[in-house]
């Protein structure tokens, strides 16, 4: 039976119990992903007089939505954390625990991002009765996947992007607003050869020299042209060599060979075609269209919104300053999904993902009054 809690604090440490983490970032680990921690949000969402659903993204895996009243003839606007965190392994503290000690409440999403989702649904219900009279029509979404493909805020935009002219996500910010980072993109080169004896290589195929043999000059060339698109806030997109898998004994000539790239895209170079475009130009000129099998691995996009909306002069407004991150989140997908978004949150990136991982107190706190006083700017 589902039981209120009687603070924000309390309502971090009943997040952080419900495990939730993201089945695809850890596998084997027995994940079982974000159902529990959205029907319990539904829970607390009803309570507060919002008309709650729920949107299956993957099998036992979905959205949680809310809409409070008074949503008739008004602009939208959206509060959207993720629901689900990274791997528990390693961790020197109960991943589950939500302990409260010396002003800190530590457990696996007190930073990312349960921290920041308890102070948002928190202010909206001290907000509850306020709400309808608001400018704006006030919505909720807890996203899912966020920690591994972000099919949670893909799924959501691709629904629902008429809906809101203005979202805020949640992520550990100190408060600032994140209006622009860059997206990531995990391309796979594989290189198909022949294997034989060690002792008669010529044979063979070596695939992992078709492959090494022509990587310096593929990158140099790369990387020239990655400087066409600089970004006066984020720099120039990158590229960088990350992994190289090739060969299976030393006395055999090895049949397969591959290699990661990690491209960091500007919202320029996104918008030209990206890494995708620029890696099949390149082969091409260097005579390689075919000799490389090309799969994507993994992929988010990058995040510009206008600063100059309305949803973050209100922000600025309230004394927060505009920043840029070096990390990725759900904002980027929403934004190219047609939700003009950022990410802002209480608590630091600094302590997302690690082995003892806490918010503050007073930071939470602080979190509840900054989302209050967003909302307050629609009255």
């Amino acid at each position: 039976m589902f039981e209120f809690p009687t603070s924000p604090q309390a309502l971090l440490q009943e997040l952080i119990r419900i495990p939730s983490v993201n089945p695809d970032g850890a596998p084997g680990q027995g994940a079982t992903g974000e159902k529990d921690c959205a029907e319990w949000v539904g829970s607390f969402l009803t309570e507060c007089g919002a008309a709650v659903q729920f949107e299956e993204v993957l099998e036992g895996r979905p959205n949680v939505i809310a809409h409070f009243p008074g949503r008739e003839n008004k602009p939208g606007i959206l509060f959207a954390p993720h629901t689900d965190t990274v791997s528990v392994q390693g961790m020197t503290v109960d991943p589950f625990g939500g302990v409260i000690e010396d002003g800190k409440i530590y457990g696996r999403g007190a930073s990312d991002t349960k921290g920041t989702m308890a102070a948002m649904l928190w202010a909206l219900h001290l907000m509850r009765e306020e709400i309808p009279d608001l400018s704006a029509a006030v919505s909720f979404v807890g996203l899912m996947g966020e920690e591994a493909g972000q099919p949670g805020s893909k799924h959501f935009a691709d629904k629902h992007s008429g809906e809101f002219e203005f979202a805020v996500v949640g992520e550990p910010t100190e408060l600032e607003t994140v209006y622009t980072h860059k997206g990531c993109v995990w391309l796979e080169l594989t290189s198909n050869g022949k294997s034989c004896h060690g002792s008669t290589p010529q044979r063979g195929v070596n695939a992992i020299r078709r492959l090494t043999s022509v990587m310096e000059e593929l990158l140099t060339r790369m990387e020239s042209r990655l400087k066409n698109f600089p970004d006066p806030v984020l720099g120039d997109p990158t590229v960088s060599l990350g992994t190289i898998h090739g060969g299976n004994s030393t006395n055999i000539v090895p049949a397969q060979c591959r290699i990661t790239l990690d491209f960091r895209e500007t919202p320029a170079f996104y918008q030209w075609g990206g890494c995708r475009k620029l890696l099949s130009e390149t082969l091409g000129k260097m005579g390689l269209e075919d000799a490389f099998e090309v799969t994507t691995i993994g992929d988010s996009t990058p995040l510009q919104t206008d600063p100059e909306i309305d949803g973050i002069q209100k922000l600025k407004s309230i004394g927060s300053k505009l920043t840029s991150a070096p990390w990725f989140c759900d904002a980027g997908r929403l934004e190219d999904g047609g939700i003009p978004a950022v990410a802002v949150g209480p608590g630091s990136i600094a302590q997302a993902h690690t082995k003892d991982e806490y918010l503050k107190v007073d930071d939470l706190l602080a979190g509840v009054e900054f989302y209050q006083q967003f909302l307050s700017c629609y009255r």
